[in-house]
């Protein structure tokens, strides 16, 4: 089982969207796919149309109390099912500080382990902070992927991410950067492909082109290639999916 997670601090990425497009793909190829969303706002969730049965009340399924796979929910699309979020999700942060106050050391990792037997592959999208839950979030995934806007703020956010992980000695080697929302039109996108800073070496070479179809996600609430298969976005995704299984030693060929 691999395990993947798709996070930045800066919100308004493609980061969500990333995640669920992504999701679809592997599951797509057959692949046995499970998606966490971990973010409070729950965006993954709704997508996908799903929505938790009850509050998840983060301390039951952390202290053990609430086996995690009830929450587990079926999506509309095969090999695909998700953790839908919900607003309670807001407290998961304290929990897992309290519990590793009390001994109990990275409990995302614990929780993940057993869905091995039926998943090939788990995706997290995660919440834009760094806390106690990315922590064990960024301890935890296989390979972390950061979707990046051409522009110097944005590059700013995967800056502090990658300082993140050096002085929490986490492994850089897994961390993967690629641009989205790239508007060709405007020169400083344009400079930043052309000439990639020194601090995405290890960058995925796929982009993520702006477009307005991505906007028809909410209206279907379903992943991009569901109803569409040939804009330029649609494809980047597909190729995205292809670059990043060459990440993945569980898929690699």
């Amino acid at each position: 089982m691999e395990t993947i997670a798709f996070f930045n601090l800066k919100g308004g990425v493609g980061k969500t969207t990333s995640a669920v497009n992504i999701a679809w793909h592997a599951a797509n190829e057959g692949i046995p796919t499970l998606l966490w969303d971990l973010d409070p706002q729950g965006a993954s969730s709704w997508l996908l149309k799903s929505k938790a049965k009850v509050k998840s009340e983060p301390k039951r399924f952390l202290s053990g109390k609430t086996p995690m796979g009830e929450f587990v929910k079926p999506t509309d699309f095969a090999n695909l099912d998700i953790i839908p979020a919900d607003f309670s999700y807001r407290h998961l942060d304290q929990q897992l500080t309290l519990q590793n106050d009390q001994g109990r050391h990275n409990l995302i990792g614990k929780i993940i382990a057993p869905f091995s037997e039926k998943y090939a592959l788990i995706i997290l999208d995660c919440p834009p902070s760094f806390s106690e839950l990315t922590e064990q979030i960024f301890d935890t995934a296989d390979s972390l992927f950061v979707p990046i806007i051409p522009t110097h703020l944005s590059l700013r956010t995967f800056e502090q991410t990658r300082d993140f992980f050096k002085e929490h000695k986490l492994k850089p080697k897994r961390l993967h950067a690629f641009f989205t929302m790239v508007d060709r039109r405007r020169s400083l996108h344009r400079i930043m492909l052309a000439h990639p800073p020194a601090m995405l070496k290890n960058g995925l070479s796929t982009t993520i082109p702006y477009a307005a179809v991505v906007e028809r996600m909410g209206d279907h609430r379903a992943p991009l290639p569901a109803f569409d298969k040939t804009s330029a976005v649609s494809l980047a995704y597909k190729q995205l999916w292809q670059e990043i299984k060459t990440t993945l030693s569980e898929f690699r060929q």
